[in-house]
This record gives C-alpha cells, structure tokens and sequence, in this order.
C-alpha cells in the first residue's frame, strides 16, 4: 500500500537557504533539503485502487499558480518541541487548494484531517530536545529573510513506510495554471 500526501515542492534554491539553518541543535534529525515541502493533506496508507482514484479526483483539479511565502522559523510541539519548521503565510488561495483536496479525499472515503491546516516546511525533527535549547538556536539566527516563490504545480508524493522524513517519490504533478 502506498503512503500518500500532496504538497508543493520546493525551489533549489530556497531549499538550499533553508539548509543552510541545519546544524547546532541536539536531538535534531535534519531533513534533506531534497525532500523539503509543503504538505498540503497526508491521505496515509491507502490501497492502490484508492490511489488511482484520488490521482484521477486531484487531475480535475483547477487552480491558478499560488505564490508561496516563506517568512519565519518555528517549532511545533511548545514546551516539548517536536518539529522545527520554516512557517508559511496561509494565503487565501492556498488555504482554499488545500480545503479543496480536503473535501476532495473525504469524498473518497478518507477520514477527515485532525489537525488545522498549519503551512510549512520541516527542517528537522526534535527528539528530546529542550525547549530552552531551540529557543536558544532560533535566537541565534537572528532575522529570517522572508522566501517567495510562486508554485506552478502540486504533487501527490508517496513515502517509503516509516516514521516519517524521506525519501519522499513525486508520484504525480498537477499543473496549477
């Protein structure tokens, strides 16, 4: 069964600023700027029959290009830090691309996502990480210059079956246009 979830892909070039945020904390498995992304809904592990399924649903798709703004660093988790994360301004239109394919999968069958939609992209992942320690890194990196691209596709990645962090496969890209 493939694992399933849709995002925007990174630049290079802006993968390659993040990465240069790596470094400099404990208990941080740091993600390859390759596998750097927005995700937009996790769908899980599904069946192949449901996977073609939401490909042929999520092809019908139309949206217009979205410009996507990096603009901050965070963590997820508060007191115990989970995740570090470059934070993404919730625009209208990426918020309504995401609500989409949420109502888009639920049709399908799939449960509703839990959580509230928060964009970003994950840099690393915290394990035993103190709070004071990432409050300390973030205060290290001084001001964040805001990243902005704009998004001429999404696509349906599917990931290798574990905890999470890669390598994640583009399965499918849907233009935006």
């Amino acid at each position: 069964m493939p694992r399933l979830f849709t995002g925007f892909e990174i630049p290079p070039e802006i993968a390659f600023d993040l990465s240069l945020m790596r470094g400099g904390l404990s208990g941080a498995r740091w993600m390859e700027p390759s596998d750097y992304h927005i995700t937009l809904r996790f769908m899980g592990d599904v069946d192949h029959a449901l996977a073609r399924d939401i490909d042929s649903s999520l092809a019908d798709l139309r949206r217009e290009p979205c410009q996507i703004t990096i603009d901050d660093l965070a963590t997820f988790g508060g007191d115990k830090p989970r995740a570090l994360i470059a934070r993404v301004q919730p625009t209208a239109p990426l918020l309504e691309l995401q609500a989409e394919q949420e109502r888009l999968v639920r049709r399908l069958g799939l449960a509703p996502e839990p959580r509230k939609f928060a964009p970003h992209v994950t840099l690393a992942r915290l394990r035993g990480t103190p709070a004071s320690d990432v409050a300390l890194y973030l205060g290290s990196r001084g001001l964040f210059t805001a990243r902005t691209f704009t998004a001429q596709r999404y696509v349906l990645y599917s990931a290798r079956d574990s905890v999470g962090g890669g390598p994640y496969l583009v399965e499918a890209a849907y233009p935006l246009f």
